[in-house]
């Protein structure tokens, strides 16, 4: 296959025509800043509060729930840092999350614990699930906030964010989620799944880089995250990315319109990979075998790095990766694959292949082809598979 095969989608995807035609006005025509009063900038901001509908009724939120931002780890940072200082203004410290949740999480969730707050992290199963009876339990009179993600950007498996989201509002205290690698892919309505606040960006489902969006329920009190102007309601000061704005509205929409469609196709795909790929010897699937993102495959070998893999692969046009690109310059295992109970060697061994609908069974065919044979050639030069192969030690796949 001589064309690049990019299956790379978790970390960014390419922007649809639809996202780009929907940016073009805003670089000549619609040029105003949405804050000034003449009418070039009064006709900004209605194609800016038209975008911010748009955007709430494909999340089944109201438009004044809709907060513009830079992307999913700035929505992320202002979404904690609010619901903890309202809840320390209550006397209440204590926050809730999952072991697997991205890094602008819990980087976050880090800093306020130096600020003394106390987090606890919530242990998930082999598969990365947590449930909402561990998170029921963990809730404390003194708890803020639970923030659990919607589904996880490495192994793909789906949160059940509804079941935790009514302990939450039963209990009520405040629920956030990372919704980064669910919306646009799979069905999301705050309404339906007691959801009070949640991120996204617009760049996981072929919208631009570089803008996003925080939900934040009406009855949550939002903070302030920039200071400096009046823009978004007074909580996030700087001219509006118009384009980036009405870009992402446009590629959410056309997402939301062909869901199920797009689900069901990334699910053919995915399962072509996984069928392929489970028949390496010592290899393992990674994350809730049903439960998952549509377009997700994500695969330990046992007996070689994933480092070496990738570069492998990308020499043949493949473009993959081995976990989280916020992290892909760590030589850290993934914490998520820790997390599930894998040991440092194995998850060393990790390729996430993320789909979209661009993607072709052609594709898929000729990945299950090349991968085989990558990791043949690894072992094959690899002292510890060596080892593995006579017995010196034993295989854990």
């Amino acid at each position: 296959m001589s064309k690049t095969v990019y299956v790379d989608n978790a970390a960014t995807t390419a922007m649809n025509d639809i996202a780009i035609e929907a940016m073009k006005p805003c670089f000549k025509e619609i040029y105003g800043n949405p804050s000034s009063l003449h009418s070039v900038g009064q006709v900004a901001k209605e194609w800016l509060e038209r975008a911010r509908a748009d955007v709430a009724a494909c999340l089944g939120a109201e438009p004044r729930e809709i907060y513009f931002t830079s992307g999913g780890s700035e929505a992320d940072n202002q979404a904690l840092r609010s619901a903890a200082f309202n809840g320390a203004l209550k006397g209440k410290k204590h926050i809730i999350t999952s072991a697997v949740e991205h890094h602008a999480i819990l980087h976050t969730l880090k800093k306020l614990e130096s600020e003394g707050f106390e987090v606890t992290y919530l242990p998930v199963d082999g598969n990365g699930l947590v449930t909402a009876e561990q998170v029921a339990e963990a809730i404390r009179p003194d708890t803020a906030l639970v923030t659990i993600m919607y589904a996880n950007n490495e192994i793909g498996t789906i949160m059940p964010v509804r079941e935790i989201g009514a302990v939450c509002r039963a209990k009520k205290v405040v629920f956030h989620t990372d919704a980064v690698q669910a919306v646009g892919h799979i069905p999301v309505d705050v309404e339906k799944d007691n959801i009070d606040m949640l991120s996204l960006s617009a760049h996981k489902f072929h919208g631009p880089k570089g803008v996003g969006v925080l939900y934040c329920r009406k009855t949550v009190n939002l903070r302030t995250f920039i200071e400096g102007g009046a823009q978004e309601k007074g909580k996030r000061a700087g001219t509006e990315n118009l384009a980036g704005v009405c870009a992402m509205a446009a590629a959410l929409k056309d997402a939301i319109a062909h869901l199920y469609e797009n689900m069901a196709e990334e699910a053919r795909l995915r399962d072509i990979l996984i069928r392929g790929l489970s028949k390496i010897p010592h290899s393992r699937l990674n994350g809730d075998a049903k439960n998952r993102l549509p377009g997700n495959v994500n695969m330990c070998f046992e007996g070689i790095e994933g480092e070496s893999l990738l570069l492998l692969l990308d020499a043949k046009g493949i473009c993959a990766s081995s976990g989280s690109a916020c992290t892909s310059g760590s030589l850290d295992p993934s914490h998520v694959l820790l997390a599930i109970g894998l040991p440092h060697e194995v998850a060393h061994g990790s390729l996430r292949l993320s789909l979209c609908p661009y993607n072709t069974e052609e594709e898929m065919k000729y990945i299950v082809e090349q991968v085989p044979a990558v990791v043949e050639y690894l072992r094959s030069i690899s002292p510890v598979w060596e080892e593995l192969e006579k017995g010196q030690r034993p295989h854990l796949i």
